[in-house]
Order: structure tokens, then C-alpha cells, then sequence
């Protein structure tokens, strides 16, 4: 008998091996624990999956991690499902991984809480580091799907409370994949124009629907933005990492244009208060000193006199008649002026004259006023009143 005929060298074993595992393991699903999580510069994950006695090595390559909604680190349960490889060089089995996700809601709320703690142990939540958001803003950058609702609403305030205000909108995915890269690169991008704030948003959900606001590449743009950031995610209970770090929070999205807009109906009520406070506190003054005058005058001091006094109360007399006659001529014609600037305002409401079916057409952020403005390749937008259509001149 040739002993020999039975012998099979490393690599034919590791082939026989290889070709049984994966024959018989095409589609698994393991549930484990993240350990030596590492994400290569190539884009490639590796990492291992263990319990309380086991441990099985992952890949998993660049282009199928990009589906994956949240970022993996160590210590996270999860599940993945995918097929086990063999990799022979070494003779290492491992699970060729192509999809995961978390192994429960209360993984990412986990995962939260671990970011969380890291961000505020850094200062990212400090106190000192928030901006003042201004009163008056003359253009607002927004961060959100372009045809949510969430957009529309925020539109439809501005419409309402602060007409003269121009939007400038950075359309993000706000969840799912990719959803986090995009919300940062666009408040990159917006921190490269003359906003004077910023609001990132979007509708409620689950926490995973939300889960793009809880990404550190998120957090981080708001913390890098130099223009001041409103957060306005999901409803009022739903908390995220970008409401911590941004330099204010809003519980909506509608809201959180609400406050970073003025009401002009408060603006035209203020004109009003302040017209009619000047007008009494100057009456009062002068009350004040003719009564004061008018006690000098009955003094001691000035009885002997008695034609020269009352020859000078009187014209003290028709003094004050003609200025309180003046006071109250400056009165109509301040409330004349409140309501020629409320008319002033209403005329500056852009939805009214796109009604009339005018158009808005930009190029670069810039709206066009002549037809030497328009820039030939550049990409056009023609805003209309219910909505705008992007014409692309490639």
C-alpha cells in the first residue's frame, strides 16, 4: 500500500476545507458582540464577533459597509448576515459579512449614550462655545431633504412671520445611508457662504430614522461651523447629538425658524408702543417743568413784578399750548409712517408676487436682475410659488 496516494499537501486541504465551509455556510446570521473594530484606509471593515466563549473573525468590504445607517464600534451587539470564507494563506475561517445592523433599539441607545459622554467630555456641549443667533437675519441656510415636509413648513413660517428673509437651501439626506456624510459636508458647505445662521433639521421618527443627527461626523461640523447652527430634529421628546452641540435647539423644525426669524407683526407693534411711550414721557416732562415753573413764578421773589410775570406766564402759557398742538401733529404722522412701513413690508412679500405668476431665477445663490447677469453653462434655478425646478446647462 503507497501511504503517499492518501497524503494531501497545506494548500489541498485548506482548498477541501474552504470549498466545504462555504458550500455549506452561504448565508448566515450570527449575533455577537464588536471587538478590534478597525475600518482600513482602503474603506474595508475587519473586525471580530464574540460572546462569553466564542470568537469569529469579519470582513466586510467597501461599497457593501456603505449600507450600514450607523458607525460600528467596539462593544456594540449586532447582527450580521453573510457567508463564511476561508481565507487561505492562513487557514482562518470568518464571515464574509454583507449586512449588519444593530441587535436592538437599545444598542443605538447605547451607542448614544457612549458618544454622548464622549462629546461632552471634550466640551463640545459647553456653554462658552455657543453663538449668539441674531435678531434680524437678512438669509438663512437650511439643511434638510429638499421635498420633505419639514422644508415646506419652515418656508411657510418665514412666509408669515419675516417676508424680507431669503432661504438658502443645501438639500441633505437626513436618514438612512450616507445621510450623516451629507448633513456635515452641507454645513461645510453653507459655512462657505454669508448666512447668517444655520438650521438643520428634519420630521420625527424612530431613533434610527433620526440616527444621522447621533453621528460624530455630525457633531462635529456643528461644532466646526463658525456661522451660529439651530438644531430642529424630529418632535419635541426626540433628543439627538446635534441638539447638544448646536447653539441652540429647537423642539421642530417649524420652530426652530420661528426662532431664528423675527414676527413682523411684533416688529410694527413695537414701532406703535414706542411712538406712544415717547410721546407720553415727553408730555410728562414737560408737565413736570411747567409745574415747577409755575411754583417759582407764585414765589416770594416774584410778586413784586406782577405785570412782567404774567406777561411771561402767558406767553409760557401759549408756549406750551403750541408745543403740545406739535406733539400731537408728530403723533398722526408717526402712526402715519407705521402704517406706510406695514405696507412697506407687505410689498416685500415674495410669495405675493409669485402668485401673480413672476418668477425667481438664480445662478450661484445670486438672483438674476438682468439678462447680462446670466452666466451660460452655469446650473439655473427658477423658483416659482410652489416650488423650484434646477435646470442643469452641462
Amino acid at each position: 500500500m503507497n501511504l503517499r496516494q492518501n497524503i494531501l499537501t497545506v494548500s489541498q486541504i485548506s482548498g477541501k476545507i474552504k470549498q466545504t465551509l462555504e458550500q455549506n455556510f452561504e448565508q448566515v446570521s450570527v449575533i455577537g458582540e464588536i471587538s478590534n473594530f478597525k475600518a482600513h484606509f482602503s474603506g474595508h471593515w475587519y473586525f471580530t464577533l464574540k460572546d462569553e466563549s466564542s470568537q469569529i473573525s469579519c470582513t466586510m468590504w467597501k461599497g457593501v459597509n456603505s449600507s450600514v445607517f450607523f458607525t460600528p464600534d467596539d462593544g456594540m451587539k449586532i447582527i450580521v448576515t453573510g457567508k463564511i470564507s476561508v481565507y487561505t494563506p492562513r487557514g482562518n475561517y470568518q464571515i464574509d459579512v454583507r449586512s449588519m445592523q444593530p441587535a436592538g433599539e437599545g444598542e443605538l441607545q447605547a451607542a448614544f449614550e457612549k458618544l454622548k459622554k464622549k462629546l461632552s467630555s471634550e466640551g463640545l456641549f459647553d456653554l462658552q462655545y455657543k453663538k449668539a443667533i441674531g435678531r434680524f437675519p437678512e438669509k438663512i441656510g437650511i439643511v434638510t431633504a429638499g421635498d420633505g415636509a419639514a422644508f415646506k413648513d419652515m418656508i411657510s413660517v418665514a412666509s408669515r412671520r419675516y417676508p424680507l428673509v431669503q432661504l438658502v437651501l443645501r438639500s441633505s439626506k437626513v436618514q438612512g445611508l450616507g445621510a450623516a456624510a451629507e448633513i456635515a459636508r452641507a454645513i461645510e458647505e453653507l459655512n462657505r457662504t454669508d448666512v447668517d445662521v444655520i438650521i438643520i433639521g428634519r420630521g420625527g421618527g424612530s431613533l434610527e430614522d433620526l440616527w444621522a443627527f447621533n453621528e460624530e461626523v455630525v457633531a462635529r461640523a456643528i461644532f466646526d461651523s463658525v456661522i451660529p447652527i439651530i438644531s430642529g430634529v424630529g418632535h419635541e421628546v426626540d433628543f439627538t447629538i446635534a441638539d447638544f452641540v448646536a447653539d441652540l435647539r429647537a423642539p421642530t423644525p417649524t420652530a426652530a425658524m420661528e426662532l431664528a426669524t423675527p414676527d413682523v407683526e411684533d416688529i410694527i407693534n413695537f414701532v406703535e408702543e414706542f411712538a406712544e411711550d415717547a410721546f407720553v414721557n415727553l408730555m410728562d416732562k414737560i408737565s413736570s417743568a411747567s409745574k415747577e415753573l409755575d411754583n417759582l413764578i407764585k414765589s416770594y421773589g416774584f410778586r413784586i413784578p406782577e405785570n412782567m410775570i404774567l406777561t411771561k406766564t402767558q406767553m409760557l402759557d401759549n408756549l406750551f399750548y403750541r408745543i403740545e398742538n406739535h406733539m400731537h401733529s408728530k403723533q398722526q404722522q408717526i402712526k402715519n409712517k407705521v402704517v406706510l412701513f406695514t405696507k412697506i413690508l407687505e410689498s416685500f412679500d415674495v410669495n405675493k408676487t409669485l402668485k401673480r405668476g413672476f418668477t425667481l431665477t438664480k445662478q450661484n445663490n445670486a438672483v438674476l436682475k438682468r439678462s447680462s447677469d446670466f452666466i451660460k453653462g452655469e446650473n439655473v434655478t427658477i423658483r416659482f410659488y410652489d416650488g423650484e425646478v434646477q435646470i442643469n446647462n452641462d
